[in-house]
C-alpha cells in the first residue's frame, strides 16, 4: 500500500515569499491558513507540462488553477475530455471569451457549469437561457432570479 505525506516541504525562497506575504496578518486569521508562495515561471512551466498530460485527471487541476495563462485556458477549452472543460467552465478567473465559447459546449455539464459561474457574460447568459437541456435553462432562471432578487434588495 502506497501512503502519502501531509507533510509539505518548501525551499527556504518559498518559505522567505511565506514570510513576506503574512507580514501584518495575524495567525488566527482565516486567510493565513491558505497563503503560499508567489507564483512564478517555475509554477508556470510546470502548469504547462501538466495541460499537456496524456492523463485527463491532470489537466482537470490546470483548468481549475487560477493562475495559468490565457493560452493555457484556451487550449484546455478545446480538450477532448469534458471533465477538464467542465473544470474550466467553473473557473472564475477563465476569461469570458472562453466562457462564451463553453456556454455552447456538447456537454451538457460543462455548459451547466458555465451558467452557474459569477463571471460569465450577460450574452452567453441569453444563450444558456435558450439552451435545449431542461438542467441548463433551469440554471441560469434560478441565476437570473438570484441577481434580480440581490439588485432589489440593493434598491
Amino acid at each position: 500500500m502506497v501512503t502519502m505525506s501531509c507533510v509539505r516541504f518548501n525551499t527556504p525562497a518559498q518559505r522567505q515569499q511565506m514570510t513576506d506575504v503574512t507580514r501584518g496578518v495575524q495567525a488566527d486569521e482565516p486567510i493565513a491558513q491558505f497563503l503560499g508562495p508567489a507564483i512564478t515561471e517555475s509554477k508556470i512551466a510546470r502548469l504547462r507540462l501538466m495541460a499537456a498530460s496524456p492523463n485527463s485527471k491532470i489537466r482537470e487541476t490546470v483548468a481549475a488553477s487560477y493562475h495559468a495563462p490565457e493560452d493555457l485556458y484556451e487550449m484546455l477549452s478545446h480538450d477532448p475530455d469534458p471533465g477538464v472543460r467542465q473544470w474550466l467552465a467553473r473557473n472564475e478567473h477563465v476569461p469570458c471569451d472562453i466562457l462564451r465559447r463553453l456556454a455552447s459546449d456538447e456537454d451538457e455539464t460543462v455548459r451547466s457549469f458555465v451558467a452557474i459561474n459569477y463571471f460569465v457574460p450577460a450574452d452567453a447568459m441569453e444563450t444558456l437561457s435558450a439552451d435545449e437541456s431542461p438542467r441548463v435553462r433551469a440554471l441560469a432562471d434560478w441565476k437570473a432570479a438570484l441577481a434580480a432578487e440581490t439588485n432589489a434588495l440593493a434598491s
